[in-house]
């Protein structure tokens, strides 16, 4: 999971279907890159770092997810 990039979006506010529709791909493309799944083009990852202002090699770093964490997502 990148969780830069998935707090970021959240503390400016936006939705997944905002951040499809800002980087001009589908809401399972923006999902597939939040989630790891898909790396996406480094023309999305210019417009992320634009609009969050934060380096787009921070947004990008994957984060392994703990079971106690699927646990409390879960819940």
């Amino acid at each position: 999971m990148r969780k830069n990039l998935k707090e970021a979006r959240q503390k400016a506010g936006m939705t997944q279907q905002q951040m499809a529709e800002y980087l001009g791909i589908t809401v399972r493309a923006y999902q597939q890159i939040e989630s790891g799944d898909y790396q996406g083009k480094i023309e999305h990852w210019d417009k992320l770092e634009d609009l969050f202002g934060i380096h787009q090699r921070k947004l990008r770093e994957l984060f392994l997810t703990t079971d106690k964490e699927i646990n409390s997502n879960t819940k």
